[in-house]
């Protein structure tokens, strides 16, 4: 004989199947792309959890043009959407790198540390890698800019992501360059680095 308990638990089991899922698979770039998000703080943890998801976005097959971010009308806006969105992806993975990296980053070696040396060393490591893997998705980032910015895409304005267009026209322009802001950081790191290194 089957106790109360037990056959209130099986009869929620049984019942639990009948429960339609309304769940889907996360296969596409813009999918992925909107499981990112950003928090008011942002832990390490939640960079963490948007650099998986961009990155899967970044390796993941583009949606139909029909369920595109942006109205594409023919194929060269297709084309110039693609550009656009592989650019953006790599801008967001460089945020999320210097935002996780910052976390580690010591912007000083203060005298009162030295008893901490060698973990604020890891820490510098840490937050150093974090600034490496910033600086390898900046080349493709400047290479789909270039790309979006083709003679033949001038005229074509994606609406709805007018401000994927700004950024690539600010790399463009030079008046956006992750290479100068990250080699800069790095510096900073190695001389704060060598502070504590001189410690005793």
């Amino acid at each position: 004989m089957l106790s109360l308990k037990k056959k209130v638990f099986f009869a929620l089991i049984l019942f639990s199947f009948l429960i339609p899922l309304n769940g889907y698979f996360v296969t596409y770039k813009e999918q992925f792309y909107k499981l990112y998000h950003l928090h008011f703080i942002q832990y390490p943890n939640d960079s963490i959890e948007n650099i998986y998801w961009l990155e899967q976005a970044a390796k993941a097959e583009f949606i139909n043009p029909l369920y595109a971010l942006a109205l594409i009308e023919n194929e060269t806006q297709w084309e110039k959407y693609r550009y656009l969105f592989n650019m953006h992806i790599n801008l967001k993975l460089i945020e999320q790198y210097l935002f996780l990296g910052n976390k580690f980053n010591k912007r000083n070696a203060y005298f009162y540390n030295a008893r901490y040396k060698k973990q604020n060393l890891e820490s510098l490591e840490i937050a150093e890698g974090c600034f490496r893997s910033a600086l390898y998705y900046w080349d493709d980032a400047v290479k789909w800019a270039k790309q979006a910015q083709e003679r033949r895409f001038r005229f074509i304005n994606l609406q709805k992501v007018q401000f994927w267009e700004d950024e690539a026209f600010r790399i463009e322009t030079g008046q956006l360059d992750y290479n100068k802001i990250i080699n800069r950081e790095l510096m900073l790191l190695q001389r704060v680095r060598e502070r504590f290194e001189a410690m005793d």
